[in-house]
């Protein structure tokens, strides 16, 4: 089972995938934690975790809320991105979100909470995500440690803001890398079966076979 709920100023895509009966895990947690608690609930569903594809605010927000409320669940995020998690300041985001948004100052004020979390463990590429069938790709460019969490079973992979609907992450921010986000498209992910569904951080859910045929915003990076 694969849950999505639309958090947030800019629209995150948070996911809740199940991992045994009862229990899942929580990507990207980027905002409202009401609602996704709410959901939870219905749902009947306790997180043995919480996992982020990267770590910008929106992706981040309310990551210690939900490890509060769910007596100390682990938090995990690539090591490279680990200072964008904790020990950033308001301003640090609030530069970062520049690059991404024209309305940069009221998502910060919206999202940005001095208690952002120290991560627990540190995600590796490679790395079989605790006891679930998602694997982790580490996928540098839209930030130094963004990740995807792919699932040969479900024919699943959720791409944060790496591979998007028609377009692809920014990577004109502190720390991005456009060669390293096209390397991270063209030789990891378009290297997984076409018919892979793509559950991306924000916008509509696609295929990678779609993204491979009709993502304009990858073929604009590559006439950059």
């Amino acid at each position: 089972m694969v849950e999505r709920i639309i958090v947030g100023p800019l629209h995150t895509n948070t996911y809740i995938v199940s991992t045994a009966k009862k229990q899942c895990i929580v990507v990207d947690p980027g905002g409202d934690i009401d609602h996704i608690l709410q959901r939870l609930e219905v749902l009947n569903m306790k997180p043995v975790a919480v996992v982020m594809t990267h770590g910008h605010l929106d992706h981040t927000a309310v990551a210690s809320q939900i490890r509060d409320r769910y007596q100390g669940i682990p938090i995990g995020i690539h090591k490279a991105d680990k200072a964008l998690l904790h020990g950033s300041s308001r301003d640090d985001h609030l530069t970062t979100f520049q690059a991404l948004t024209a309305d940069a100052t009221q998502a910060v004020d919206t999202l940005y909470d001095d208690s952002l979390p120290k991560p627990d463990f540190f995600l590796k590429d490679g790395q079989q995500l605790l006891d679930s069938d998602l694997s982790v790709i580490h996928t540098p460019g839209h930030t130094p440690g963004s990740v995807c969490f792919y699932s040969e079973e479900r024919e699943a992979l959720f791409s944060g803001d790496t591979l998007l609907f028609t377009t692809v992450g920014s990577s004109e921010g502190r720390g991005s890398n456009t060669r390293d986000l096209l390397a991270s498209i063209t030789e990891k992910l378009f290297r997984l079966p076409a018919q892979t569904r793509l559950f991306p951080g924000h916008g509509p859910l696609s295929s990678l076979e779609r993204e491979m045929r009709n993502n304009i915003g990858l073929r604009e990076k590559k006439t950059v």
